[in-house]
Formats: structure tokens, C-alpha cells, sequence
């Protein structure tokens, strides 16, 4: 499990004290148990900073075992950033490539391969020869993870909101459905398997039992707000004991 900390980031912009400290509490995370810290810097800084960056990147330096992945939409500010990382030897393990527009909340679809692969094919290698697994959010559609795959991508991250809003409805099996067929096309052509957005305690465990072969999964804003109410480290606990309680996991 990776834990988002753009949220975090996003109260400590509300005001110019510099509290709560990002590093701080991805510290915190990292100690009761997380695999790694996400994070998704946007062009206009509404959350994560390219300094928030920068000291995550050598925060996780001292987590060996422990991965960095950064998000973001590589037509607009993410290579520069991550290829300023690598230059100076704080590559990211893992870069995850998000088709945000500039204006958006937050993301809310995955890559259209047929429009957008080409630009993406050259992006993807130049990542990967700097040392770093790419991930393309995807929606679950099972025709699109070979053209991922035809594309360099190691894996793909499946964009998990319209999972999460029909979970406990009559309608959770039927928009499940994609999901575990889009993992299996995925799988079969080689590619590795993440998952993210809007997962909590409540739909994650019915997910992975769901969702053969997930490796990792991002979460952030479900995870924020549990951390009011328990705390960011026991927070971090529950989530790993709802993933290391699925079968297979």
C-alpha cells in the first residue's frame, strides 16, 4: 500500500505556517507499516509542491525498502520534475503517467491509448531509461491493456472510482465485472496490476478478493480522513490488515 499525502499537503497550504509537515506524517506512515508514498504534483501547486517533492524524494532515500511513486500528467509538468530527480540521483521507483487536465479536482479517467499512445510511447522509454516502472491509469477496459503493454508500460493502475461508488449497491457485481476482466487481459500480456482512487477500508477487502493480482494499490483521501479519527499510524495499521487479509495478498 502506497499512501497518498497530497490531501495532507492540501490543509497545510490552507495556511502559511507550514503545518501539518508532509514529511512529517509520510514518516509517521512509513513507521506503522506503508510500502511507499504517492504523491501527484500539479501545475498549479494546489497541494503537493515541487519542494514537497524534492524532500520526499530524499526523505525516501532512508526507506530503502519502501517505493516513491509520482503521478502526473507527462505533457505538462511531470518530466521535467522527474528528470531533475534523476540527474542528481533521487530517481523515483516508480513513475505513474495520469491524463489530468490542468482544471481538474482530481482524476477522473484513464488514457484514451488509440489518441493519446503515440505521444506516450517516446515519454514511457525516456522513464524507464532513467531507472524508473511506468504505470498508465487506465479505465478497466480489457482491449486496452494490450495496447499498454505494445506501448512499454510495465503496468497499469485501474481507476477505481465507479468500483467504489457502487460498492454495497445491487449494482456492485455488474461494475465489478470490467475490473476483473480488464486485470486479467493485463496480466496476460505481462503487465503489472495497481489499483487507486477512492478505495477505503469498507470496498477495498471486497476488491482485492474480487481483482486477482493487484500489486499495489494508492490511496489517499479515505485514508486522510480515517486519520482523523484514528490517527495517521494506526490509520495505516487497519489498512494493511484489510489488504493482508484477502487470500492471495
Amino acid at each position: 500500500m502506497s499512501v497518498n499525502v497530497n490531501r495532507i499537503a492540501l490543509l497545510r497550504n490552507t495556511r502559511p505556517v507550514g503545518l501539518p509537515q508532509v514529511a512529517r506524517l509520510a514518516v509517521i506512515a512509513l513507521e506503522a507499516g506503508a510500502d511507499g508514498i504517492t504523491v501527484h504534483p500539479r501545475p498549479d501547486a494546489r497541494h503537493i509542491t515541487s519542494d514537497d517533492v524534492w524532500e520526499l524524494a530524499r526523505l525516501l532515500k532512508q526507506w530503502p525498502q519502501a517505493e516513491f511513486n509520482v503521478e502526473g500528467n507527462p505533457f505538462h509538468n511531470l518530466m521535467d520534475l522527474l528528470r531533475d530527480l534523476h540527474a542528481v540521483g533521487l530517481t523515483p521507483q516508480q513513475a505513474t503517467l495520469v491524463p489530468d487536465s490542468v482544471e481538474q479536482a482530481t482524476s477522473d479517467h484513464g488514457w484514451n491509448l488509440t489518441q493519446d499512445g503515440e505521444r506516450l510511447r517516446p515519454l514511457i522509454a525516456q522513464l524507464q531509461a532513467m531507472g524508473m516502472r511506468v504505470s498508465l491509469f487506465m479505465d478497466p477496459q480489457a482491449p486496452s491493456m494490450r495496447m499498454a503493454k505494445e506501448l512499454g508500460a510495465d503496468r497499469v493502475e485501474l481507476y477505481t472510482e465507479a468500483y467504489a461508488r457502487a460498492h454495497g449497491t445491487p449494482q456492485q457485481p455488474d461494475v465489478l465485472a470490467p475490473y476483473v476482466a480488464a486485470a486479467a487481459a493485463a496480466q496476460a500480456v505481462g503487465l503489472g496490476l495497481n489499483a487507486g482512487h477512492d478505495l477505503n477500508r469498507d470496498n477495498l477487502p471486497d476488491f482485492l478478493r474480487a481483482v486477482a493480482g493487484v500489486q499495489e494499490v494508492s490511496i489517499g483521501h479515505a485514508l486522510c480522513a480515517d486519520a482523523l479519527e484514528f490517527g495517521l499510524a494506526q490509520t495505516v495499521k487497519m489498512y494493511q490488515q484489510c489488504i493482508r487479509g484477502v487470500p492471495g495478498e
